[in-house]
């Protein structure tokens, strides 16, 4: 198993590591929109804070040498359900090429109580 980590994304602020590659996958922690410099909430809308997660997002799969393309299963959480429309149109920006597989369901809370949370599973490449 190998940790990553970067300071491109939060710091895990309690037990856990940012990701873990284990027996070919990636599974990265649920990244919610947090500046990873201050360590402060991005924004007040879901577009802006959902914005923010996929930016953390692709920080970890690039500590990973990963791209968006390598994520083969998203678990999306909201705060509110009604933002299913807005936060699709801006996740949808994350990908190109491959869709992944996804779960999406509403939250009574999130941390810092942000709107959105996403986690991660991404295929590892095989180094040649």
């Amino acid at each position: 198993m190998k940790i990553i980590a970067t300071d491109q994304a939060p710091q895990a602020i309690g037990p856990y590591v940012q990701a873990k590659i284990a027996n070919g996958f990636l599974f990265a922690s649920g990244q919610v929109p947090l500046d990873p410099v201050s360590g402060e909430v991005v924004g007040t809308t879901i577009e802006v804070q959902t914005q923010q997660v996929l930016k953390n997002i692709e920080a970890i799969l690039e500590a990973a040498e990963l791209t968006p393309n390598d994520i083969v299963k998203t678990t999306c959480f909201l705060k509110n359900m009604n933002d299913f429309v807005p936060f699709n149109n801006t996740y949808s920006t994350l990908f190109n090429e491959e869709l992944p597989a996804r779960s999406a369901v509403e939250v009574a809370r999130l941390p810092k109580d942000v709107l959105v949370e996403v986690e991660i599973i991404a295929a590892v490449k095989e180094k040649a």
